[in-house]
């Protein structure tokens, strides 16, 4: 995913004084560690995904020690979700909340340090592959329902797959439309969708054995981890009431929506119709959530160390502590005893243009110059997060840890390296146009870079550019950038889904993310061939593998941080704790202390 419009939000604890929304997945376990405000968790548990069992996949969910059902956990946060119709749902920030209302074939099991383990949601298992891995199939459990009582249905997980084709979605996942087609980008081409009362050929449904079998085009060894978005969550054919969905969908999940008043409020009751024994995921203890929009990150963190009335027994959803707080939170004691914090699965960067930077030694020259540390101590030093060194962040199955620049050894830039690489390709002075979401932090950012480039022998030309059209603007392919200010976190925790939508010659075009406009011959093969790895540790270590060669020979990034995110909730609050695919809190796991 995009650290753009659709996952993640970047005004974490790097630019937790800025608005810029990104988008991704992420992880960390809960722990505090230390007194030092640099403390935090300090395991990626992303890379440590498995694959469960149908045991794994019967429920109910474990249970947490000490948690007892009943009360209103209340949610805190600057804006309302964007879309709660499945099919729309990309951006993580609405996941966080699908997540109790939606229901996918697969989902993760998460234990109480953030280790995830891919099980059946809807679904017995995570699926049966066969035919090379182009023939998935998966039954369904029995027992699921409808919050109206009725029987979810092989129908209804099928009508989940066909509206996505609808012209009316546009926001959501497209990975298994085009397995299912195998059109590529031209997926839409190939079917208008269910409400013309036509079926989409590539899906089977045996009613009788309650089975869904998916037969694709391409083969997809990782296919069940793309089935836990929420891109493809079930929707009752019955009562789908197409664009008026997004507004008031039907649930499946432990939740439904008793009332929402757009950027105001939305509150969550029991779906009384939802049976944990159906679910190995979610827990479910409060009686419901009571969520309020456009309270500022500031003022909630506030609220939270304040800690009165209702605000005791709150969370926020998806904000973390921000800069102006994160020392009062980490170095008093009390406070620090309500704080949870993970380590985001993507990895920010600056795409550096290839077609315009077209010489490797200027492009490594530049990622030599690059000031790491300086950018890192205005975003809060240690606790904002690690250095990056790869494209693959640690969370990655397979990622192998590299540093071919000497960018730990060296994080505040080395301007001699990169005077040398400059004089050796005859470009010494050469103009280097750099762009970035205009914003508080990288206004003071652009300097530290500004004066590094300098430093190297570099002509920089600083462009600050409005934060709402960023992404419109670097993602045109003649744009007339150098380096971009970026980012991408995966969709699920296999490289196939961090590499192909940045570096695939096939990624480049407006308004796509292969902003480094990177089109090699050896990358694009290596990209197809690793994607059919039937083994996960053995594409692994092929992808670990191409990682590092696309730094070496391509340099088409300057990898800057995997960011730590830390949050503080009320005191009443139990059971809180960091979501290692949203970054957000695991609001399925809180429950109201006695």
């Amino acid at each position: 995913m995009s650290l753009s419009r659709r996952n993640f939000v970047i005004a974490t604890s790097v630019a937790a004084a800025g608005t810029t929304v990104l988008s991704a997945c992420s992880s960390g376990n809960g722990g505090g560690g230390g007194s030092s405000p640099s403390g935090g968790a300090t395991e990626y548990t992303g890379a440590k995904v498995t694959v469960g069992t149908k045991a794994d996949s019967t429920g109910p969910a474990p249970e947490i020690s000490g948690a007892k059902k009943g009360g209103t956990i209340y949610g805190l946060a600057p804006d309302d979700f964007s879309h709660l119709d499945p099919q729309r749902i990309y951006y993580a920030y609405n996941s966080t909340v699908a997540l109790l209302l939606h229901r996918c074939l697969t989902g993760y099991k998460i234990d109480s340090s953030g280790k995830q383990k891919l099980v059946g949601d809807l679904a017995t298992d995570t699926g049966k592959a066969s035919n090379g891995n182009k023939t998935w199939t998966f039954t369904l459990k029995d027992g699921l329902k409808w919050e109206d009582g009725s029987e979810l249905t092989v129908e209804d997980v099928r009508h989940a797959f066909e509206r996505s084709f609808a012209k009316f979605i546009t926001e959501g996942a497209n990975y298994a439309q085009m397995a299912l087609t195998g059109a590529g980008g031209k997926w839409r081409d190939e079917y208008d969708g269910p409400y013309g009362g036509k079926h989409l050929d590539a899906i089977v449904i045996d009613k009788a054995k309650k089975t869904i079998t998916f037969n694709l085009k391409e083969a997809k060894p990782d296919f069940n981890f793309t089935l836990a978005m929420h891109s493809y969550a079930a929707v009752p054919v019955k009562l789908d009431t197409k664009e008026k969905y997004d507004k008031n969908p039907v649930a499946c999940g432990p939740y439904k929506i008793k009332n929402h008043t757009t950027d105001k409020s939305m509150t969550l009751t029991r779906n009384k119709n939802w049976d944990a024994a159906t679910d190995s995921i979610r827990n479910a203890y409060p009686d419901g959530f009571e969520f309020t929009f456009g309270v500022e990150t500031l003022d909630g963190t506030d609220r939270f160390i304040a800690d009165q009335g209702n605000d005791q027994f709150a969370v926020s959803i998806y904000k973390g502590v921000p800069a102006e707080r994160i020392q009062k939170v980490l170095t008093d004691p009390e406070l620090k005893k309500r704080t949870f914090n993970g380590l985001l699965t993507g990895t920010y960067y600056y795409a550096i243009n290839t077609k315009r930077v077209t010489d490797l030694k200027v492009r490594q020259a530049i990622i030599h110059a690059w000031p790491l540390e300086q950018i890192r101590k205005i975003y809060g030093g240690p606790s904002s997060g690690d250095f990056a060194s790869t494209i693959l962040s640690p969370d990655i199955i397979g990622r192998e840890k590299f540093d071919v620049y000497g960018k730990l050894k060296k994080p505040a830039g080395d301007p001699a390296a990169a005077k040398k690489l400059l004089k050796e390709a005859g470009k010494e002075g050469q103009k280097i146009v750099y762009a970035f979401p205009q914003d508080p932090t990288y206004n003071k950012t652009k300097v530290v870079i500004e004066n590094a480039l300098k430093a190297a022998g570099f002509t920089p030309v600083i462009k600050p550019v409005d934060s709402t059209s960023y992404y419109d603007q670097i993602q045109q392919i003649d744009n007339n950038y150098d380096v971009m200010w970026f980012g991408w976190s995966p969709d699920w925790p296999t490289a196939y889904t961090m590499i192909q939508p940045l570096f695939d010659g096939d990624a480049i075009g407006n308004g796509m993310n292969n902003v480094s406009q990177t089109d090699v011959s050896w990358i694009n093969e290596g990209i197809k061939k690793n994607a059919v790895i039937a083994d996960q540790q053995t594409a692994g270590k092929a992808w670990a593998a191409l990682d590092k060669r696309i730094m070496t020979e391509v340099a088409p990034i300057i990898p800057e941080m995997y960011q730590r995110r830390y949050y503080v909730h009320g005191s009443k609050v139990g059971g809180a704790q960091f979501d290692p695919n949203f970054s957000a809190t695991l609001l399925y796991k809180t429950f109201v202390k006695a």
